[in-house]
Formats: structure tokens, C-alpha cells, sequence
């Protein structure tokens, strides 16, 4: 666990031109919000844009929820003022997309830190082939790295895929993705899925997202909140068996014994850091959710 860990089973996009959705936000049962800036706003809203999700950030009200800004992209006429712009706020954290390099990731920080922001970490976004083969040379550009997230409805179009229900066009690419972000101790969400209404499509892609080793999952409408926010919570018999493996092997331990069986299952040290993982995320998202009613 990183100094960074904290539950993002759901990250909603808000658009910043609709300050309607700005406001709703902080009623909202998302782990994290990404107030955005990015391609989904029209140009001619784009400082206006840029405005409100100033103003929304540092009046706050959003509570325990992670708060991000996701910028337009480095080279785009609007990404140097975006960064100058949300550099001094509250923010959590900068969500920078496009991101294919380690030298996107250093300039990147650079013009950050040149804005005033070198005190704040940043999220980077993986959406093209180019970005998946260069995964672990991005995970690893810099610790301020809290998280990174997949855009997938990006890749799938750049890869000249489909959608399916079973994502088969793209579990690779995840994988690949998810390796380096565990290999260099960052967090990693899922991609969109921009078929709000097919809840059963993205129950899922949320319980796959989950086994495959997801933190959560990134979402376009308040509708697919419940359905994220279940699949990444630990259940009451993850949590008592988590329990279990850790008092067991405790005693085994004890006797001198450097494994012990469990439910007809071997317990090694590594089962019982990930049962540790698991329990201190319950806690969290207990606490969190707590701060929600």
C-alpha cells in the first residue's frame, strides 16, 4: 500500500461547463470526481469551462471525495492555461490524457510545477496502442504518479476494434497496463462504459475490471455508481475470511509453522498482506461512505 491508497471504485467525469453537475457532484456517491475540461466540452466552452471548475474547487463542498481536473492535452491551445489555471487550486490531483511517454510525463510535471503545483499529484491517462506498449516506462516516470487511467473507449477505436461484451479486443492491453501500475506501486482504474443504460454490459465489466485487478472503474453518468461502487467493496465473507487467513497463520507462525491451511486453501505470507490490503480498504470505504449520508 502506497501513501497515496485510498478507495476509487468510482471516478465520475463532470462536466465543467454544466454547473448544475458541478454542484450535484458533492451530493454524489463516487469515491472520486474528475471535474473535466477535456475533449467532451465543445470549444466554445472551453474557458468558460475552465471558470467554473476553478471557482467549484476552491469553494470545496465535495467532502471526502477525491477531487480531480482533468486538463486538455499538453499540446492543445488550451492545455498551458488549463495547468496555469488549476496549479494554485485545492485540487486532489491533475489528470493529464494522452499520456504515451516518460517524456510526456516530465513535461507534463514540468509545466506544473512551473504554475505553482510542484506540491500536487497527478493521474495519466492511457488511451492509445502506443501509450499501452509503453506502460511501464510511463509507471514508472515519477512517484507523484497516484493513479492511472485507462481510456478505453479511445484504445478500442484506435485499435479499429468493436465492443463486445466481453471485451476480448482489449484484455490484453489491460493487463498490460495493470502490470506496470502494480509493478511501480500505483493505482489503476477502468475505462468507461459509454452504454449507460446496458447495466448488465457494465455489471460486467465492473466484476471482470475487479477480478483482473482494477481498483474501479471510471463512469460517464450517476446511474452506474451503485453498480461500481458494489463490485469494488469487499464482501462481508471477503472481509471475515481476510480475517480468518491473518489470525491463522498468525498462530501457525507461532508454532513454528511458516504456512497454514484455510478452507482447504495453503496460507503464505503474501495471502495475508493482500487479506491486510482488503481489510484496510473496507475500513476506508466505511469511513467514506459514512461521510456521504
Amino acid at each position: 500500500m502506497t501513501q497515496y491508497f485510498r478507495p476509487r471504485r468510482s471516478m465520475l467525469y463532470v462536466p465543467g461547463c454544466n454547473t448544475h453537475y458541478l454542484e450535484r457532484a458533492r451530493t454524489l456517491h463516487a469515491d472520486s470526481v474528475i471535474l473535466d475540461l477535456g475533449d467532451p466540452i465543445l470549444v466554445e466552452c472551453k474557458e468558460e469551462s475552465r471558470d467554473n471548475v476553478v471557482r467549484f474547487v476552491n469553494e470545496g463542498g465535495y467532502g471526502s471525495r477525491e477531487v480531480v481536473v482533468r486538463v486538455n492535452d499538453l499540446i492543445s491551445q488550451w492545455g498551458p492555461d488549463d495547468i496555469a489555471a488549476v496549479a494554485k487550486t485545492k485540487v486532489d490531483a491533475v489528470l493529464f490524457p494522452n499520456i504515451e511517454s516518460r517524456e510526456d510525463v516530465l513535461t507534463a510535471l514540468s509545466l506544473l510545477d512551473a504554475a505553482g503545483g510542484s506540491h500536487l499529484r497527478i493521474m495519466v491517462m492511457i488511451e492509445s496502442p502506443i501509450a499501452v506498449l509503453n506502460a511501464k516506462e510511463i509507471a514508472s516516470a515519477s512517484d507523484r504518479i497516484v493513479c492511472i487511467v485507462m481510456a478505453t473507449s479511445d484504445l478500442i477505436s484506435q485499435l479499429h476494434a468493436r465492443v463486445t461484451h466481453e471485451r476480448s479486443a482489449i484484455l490484453t492491453s489491460l493487463s498490460l497496463v495493470i502490470l506496470a501500475a502494480r509493478a511501480y506501486g500505483h493505482a489503476v482504474v477502468d475505462g468507461i462504459t459509454s452504454d449507460f443504460k446496458n447495466m448488465h454490459s457494465f455489471e460486467y465489466a465492473c466484476r471482470l475490471g475487479r477480478d483482473m485487478g482494477f481498483d474501479g472503474k471510471s463512469l460517464v453518468h450517476p446511474a452506474q455508481l451503485a453498480y461500481s461502487n458494489d463490485a469494488y467493496t469487499p464482501q462481508a465473507t471477503e472481509v471475515n475470511h481476510a480475517r480468518e487467513i491473518i489470525a491463522a497463520l498468525k498462530t501457525a507462525n507461532e508454532a513454528g509453522k511458516g504456512t497454514v491451511v484455510v478452507n482447504d486453501k495453503l496460507v503464505e505470507r503474501h495471502h495475508v498482506r493482500a487479506a491486510e490490503r482488503l481489510l484496510k480498504l473496507s475500513d476506508m470505504i466505511k469511513t467514506l461512505e459514512e461521510s456521504h449520508v
